[in-house]
């Protein structure tokens, strides 16, 4: 297949709309079900780029959920506590710790699931039944991955009555080295970003701190894959080999980290007992479940535990979930990653990494202010890498 046509670009009154080579030569995917448009391709290219190079990285399967050419977190395949299973609606599926790639997309799709819903998935590896039929009972909007086992092909087939984007793409596909596109008409033309991300990125230490566990390696080498593949600016933690709080284009790096504080706590405070134990009606579907748990958890609009409101979602009132006891239990917090994808202007971001449980942090450094932020890690006994590789994605 040279060229496949769209039905619009990123939006309906954008035609005519397709993608294909410059070259003229065949395209690397295979279409096997379904019709992606422009905004699922971009999601699609970008978050199988995120998952091949984990993969390269860590040696391990990894998957991505990615929105709106973002990443909401990225992740490799390890076992997953009962907990975190339990907070990713994942505890009733037999055969989990069996399947590394199925535990990889666990972590991913569960860890941000409001902003997942209705995702575009990655996975670095030929996709297993037990991993297709997670996907199958989650919204979503398609996948992409080198292959597909003949069961789990058909599993995937059945989502939304057989017109499921199902995308295969050739894993040994290498793109040219120059890169191009238009804005406004004029054409832009840049060497790919092909930067490798391993460990010896993380040999320049600049902290008192000069302990790095290969954990915290694994993080910030996700956390930094993970950016290198959101738009910019970008901030992300890590922990426990998957990215738990993401924070995408804000033009403040401490909006950046605060957004991405905000989710990485959220997705610790799932994991709370009060949270676990919550009495849904069994009558609740997954995404309303989540809705509620994000309200219960960050009070948002509205109160899910009120008289009027909590008999919608639950067989009993439930007993609020209160900031003092959401931040003594962030508090007890340690041996978070933190990855940035330019350097901190200001300690305020350190400040606020260390509220996330925020131990290890990896930056380009660069700033007129790198003192400052060396002094306030000091100060919390952070272990901190200058990287020197800025990576905006824009």
């Amino acid at each position: 297949m040279k060229e496949f046509e769209l039905k619009y670009g990123c939006n309906p009154n954008q035609k005519p709309s397709k993608i294909y080579m410059r070259d003229g030569s065949e395209l690397p995917i295979t279409i096997l079900s379904g019709r992606p448009g422009y905004i699922n391709f971009l999601d699609a290219f970008n978050s199988w780029q995120l998952v091949k190079e984990l993969k390269a990285a860590l040696g391990m399967p990894a998957a991505t959920s990615f929105k709106h050419v973002s990443p909401t977190s990225a992740a490799v395949g390890t076992p997953l506590p009962e907990k975190l299973k339990k907070a990713c609606f994942v505890d009733d599926v037999e055969g989990l710790d069996d399947s590394p790639l199925a535990c990889a997309f666990a972590r991913a799709r569960g860890t941000d699931r409001m902003c997942s819903f209705g995702d575009w998935i990655a996975l670095s590896d030929v996709c297993d039944v037990t991993t297709a039929n997670l996907i199958k009972r989650e919204v979503s909007d398609g996948v992409i991955a080198p292959g597909y086992e003949p069961e789990a092909l058909e599993i995937l087939k059945s989502k939304r009555k057989g017109n499921y984007n199902i995308v295969q793409i050739d894993p040994n596909y290498v793109p040219e080295v120059q890169e191009t596109k238009q804005v406004f008409g004029i054409t832009f033309e840049q060497g790919r970003n092909n930067f490798e991300i391993n460990e010896a990125l993380l040999s320049n230490l600049v902290t008192e701190n000069k302990e790095m566990p290969d954990s915290a390696k694994r993080d910030l080498i996700i956390a930094l894959i993970t950016l290198k593949y959101t738009q910019s600016n970008s901030v992300c933690y890590a922990v426990d080999g998957q990215a738990i709080g993401v924070g995408a284009g804000q033009q403040s790096r401490i909006h950046c980290t605060r957004l991405a504080g905000g989710k990485a706590d959220t997705w610790q405070l799932r994991q709370h007992e009060k949270v676990l134990a919550l009495p849904f009606l069994p009558t609740l579907g997954r995404p309303d479940r989540d809705n509620v748990i994000d309200g219960y958890i960050n009070q948002n609009e509205e109160d899910v535990c009120a008289d009027g409101n909590w008999q919608k979602y639950f067989t009993e009132q439930p007993a609020p979930f209160t900031m003092e006891e959401q931040r003594a239990y962030l508090a007890t917090l340690r041996g978070v990653a933190l990855g940035s994808d330019a350097f901190f202007p200001f300690s305020d971001n350190i400040e606020r990494a260390k509220k996330s449980g925020v131990s290890y942090i990896a930056e380009p450094g660069g700033s007129i202010r790198d003192d400052a932020v060396i002094d306030c890690c000091n100060k919390y006994g952070m272990a901190m890498a200058f990287t020197g590789m800025r990576l905006f994605h824009h």
